[in-house]
């Protein structure tokens, strides 16, 4: 009887073997410069802390070099330069999101990905492969996990971040594949990444940035499962569906077989991963877009007397609690969790696609002024539609005691209104071109796109080390 890890290992082995379709390679060059562009905005953070810590610890750890951290152009062995990579990649909060499992699938797997086949000698297209197999699985697990009649993943219920739990495991898909190991290693590779995987959500709630580090730590883990599994050890062909397995271990057994397995290489789970416009927490993206919306609309901040914004009811624990908290974030990046105050610097002002990295670069008084007026309520249609898509509603209530309102069902980049490749490319520009050159921003976007046909990765991962 085939288990349920070996039916995604079989899965894996063929996206390789016999390649993936073209749609999705193409889907998956376009994530590759996501995360790649999201790695460099991080690194070029001048108050970035999670991913210069992580750095110097994998330089205090050392080693054999062997794949290259984005930025930096360090060398170090590919677990290291996974951890570093994936760190960044996670580090702004502006990486894809898959609906409605609300995994941030390829912040772990591509570093993941990338790192193994640097060290490997992998071509694009075995990349290329590897990353959509990685990412496939990684949301299969997650849909695994979602109960459509909680309209929520049980991870989530659980306090524990579906991302880097899940990631691990993906990661070590796609490290398995561009590292040469077969079906029956990928399982392996599998079996041995599950006893790796962690992280707690309390830093959305409280603050604290270890959360940046969840898809560092799944990349790294994925990668030291593969190159584990190709020396020799093994993982449990059961990992998932026993008694002791994955599935009983986090969620109590609960999930869903079909979620998991049907349809494996037919339909795509990958293809409902949605890109970020705006650099923080997904859940805050359809409220922005109301108050943009609002503020276009002549609203004059100075005359608002009273902020309610209503969102989904699983949301609010994550942007609205604890109250206090987020009406006075900590820091600019538990701000980015912050309903309150993402609606604040929405209605005084954004820039890039709405809100960009410098509207995070600072605490404002202005926006935590207005922050204070805002008050989170659950609201019945947004609940409704939750996590198929984020909605959300924004009523004001002026100092003349008149009323505005808006509404959005479904966010800007969501799967109503999903971003233009221009719009993609805009992001990755801004994000690449805040530390490298221009014309060394467009030698970066041709590289990538010519993964396909390329012998091997290296020449893009020399592409993203800064030129001082």
């Amino acid at each position: 009887m085939t288990t349920h890890v070996q039916r995604l290992a079989a899965f894996a082995a063929a996206c390789r073997d016999a390649g993936v379709p073209a749609g999705i390679g193409d889907d998956v060059t376009s994530r590759i410069l996501d995360v790649l562009g999201n790695c460099l905005a991080a690194y070029g953070e001048p108050d970035g802390d999670a991913g210069p810590a992580v750095l110097r610890a994998a330089r205090r750890w050392g080693g054999t070099p062997e794949s290259t951290t984005i930025g930096s152009g360090d060398r170090l062995p590919a677990p290291s330069a996974a951890l570093v990579n994936g760190t960044l990649a996670h580090a702004l909060d502006f990486d894809d999101t898959h609906l409605p499992s609300v995994l941030h699938p390829s912040a772990p797997v591509v570093p993941a990905a990338l790192a193994a086949a640097e060290a490997a000698g992998a071509s694009g297209a075995a990349l290329i492969a590897a990353a959509a197999a990685g990412i496939e699985v990684c949301n299969r697990l997650g849909m695994a996990s979602y109960l459509p009649e909680a309209r929520n993943s049980l991870f989530f219920e659980n306090g524990q971040h579906a991302t880097s739990i899940c990631g691990t495991i993906g990661a070590a898909v796609a490290a398995g594949l561009v590292t040469g190991l077969d079906a029956e290693g990928i399982a392996h590779a599998a079996g041995i990444a599950a006893s790796m995987g962690s992280g707690l959500l309390e830093a959305n709630r409280t603050g604290g940035t270890v959360k940046r580090a969840h898809c560092g730590w799944a990349a790294h883990a994925g990668v030291s499962a593969a190159v584990m599994a190709a020396e020799g050890l093994t993982g449990p062909p059961t990992v998932l569906e026993g008694r002791f397995g994955f599935f009983q271990a986090w969620i109590g057994g609960r999930f869903d077989a079909d979620a998991l397995l049907s349809g494996l290489g037919e339909r795509w789970e990958l293809t409902r991963t949605v890109y970020k416009p705006y650099p923080s927490n997904h859940f805050t993206h359809p409220a922005i877009d109301c108050a943009l919306a609002l503020r276009a609309q002549g609203v004059d901040p100075a005359e608002i007397e009273e902020i309610e914004l209503g969102v989904p009811a699983p949301v609010l624990r994550t942007i609205a609690e604890p109250y206090e908290e987020k009406i006075r974030p900590r820091s600019p990046y538990h701000a980015k969790f912050s309903g309150p105050y993402t609606v604040a610097a929405a209605l005084l002002g954004g820039g890039g696609l709405g809100l960009a990295l410098d509207d995070f670069a600072r605490l404002d008084p202005e926006r935590l002024a207005l922050a204070a007026r805002v008050r989170c309520v659950a609201d019945e249609r947004a609940s409704e539609i939750f996590p198929t898509a984020f909605p959300a509603v924004v009523r004001l209530r002026m100092k003349d005691g008149s009323t505005r309102e808006h509404r959005v069902d479904s966010s800007r980049g969501g799967p109503e209104h999903p971003l233009s490749h221009e719009d993609q490319a805009a992001k990755f520009r801004s994000n690449a071109g805040r530390v490298l050159a221009a014309d060394q921003v467009e030698e970066l976007i041709a590289t990538a796109r010519g993964l396909p046909d390329a012998a091997c990765v290296a020449g893009l991962a020399e592409l993203t080390v800064v030129r001082h």
